[in-house]
């Protein structure tokens, strides 16, 4: 892809993960940066997109040398369990942004190691993306947000003022959260939902206002 530029792989290789390859080509049309070697997955993919299958996840600790990887895995619980199998000092998880995103050092906003943050995506004043966060494409957050390790937010979703999403919180395309409430570890919520109080741990929640229908014993 680039030849010149820092060696990465995509740890995924399914929907999710061609969707991180575009955007890595995207960040090279804007700025060459990034030289693509191919793909990890535990499951070898149907097709390698035109680049190479290089083995499942236990096999990326064998890198001998600083190797880029990104975490392209929407599942918040997967995604967690996977970063935890990888252990070699030598691995390194970048930040991706699209060149669409506006984010100034005086917005004040920290972005942790390995998150993810796609085409058209507006983050205001001192947003927190904690490690491994994925923001799909047009997502919004509000002043003050914090988001905890491994959220993974679909397209279009909107996080108000003050929310905090705590680790592991997943929120389907075209959900919202009103300002200042609170979700908890590994929470999920609808496609389409609309959260209007704070939320426990381990829940599904769906609808308009969110409703729970499933809370972990």
């Amino acid at each position: 892809m680039n030849s010149t530029g820092k060696d990465i792989v995509i740890v995924g290789a399914g929907g999710l993960g061609r969707e991180v390859l575009m955007l890595i080509r995207q960040i090279n049309q804007h700025t060459p940066t990034w030289n693509f070697l191919g793909f990890y997955d535990d499951a070898s993919p149907e097709a390698g997109f035109g680049y190479p299958y290089l083995g499942t996840v236990d096999d990326l600790n064998n890198t001998p040398t600083p190797l880029h990887a990104v975490i392209a895995i929407g599942d918040c619980q997967a995604k967690a369990k996977v970063v935890e199998r990888l252990f070699n000092n030598f691995l390194l998880f970048p930040v991706l942004v699209h060149p669409s995103v506006v984010n100034e050092v005086v917005q004040l906003n920290q972005i942790d190691e390995g998150s993810i943050i796609c085409q058209n995506c507006i983050l205001t004043i001192n947003v927190r993306l904690g490690k491994h966060v994925l923001l799909n494409l047009a997502c919004t957050l509000g002043h003050d947000a914090v988001l905890g390790d491994f959220c993974s937010l679909m397209p279009q979703v909107a996080v108000s003022g003050g929310v905090t999403l705590q680790k592991g919180v997943y929120m389907g395309t075209n959900s919202s959260i009103l300002q200042y409430k609170s979700v908890g570890v590994f929470t999920a919520i609808g496609a389409g939902a609309v959260v209007t109080q704070d939320l426990p741990d381990h829940c599904t929640a769906v609808g308009v206002p969110a409703r729970i229908i499933k809370q972990a014993v």
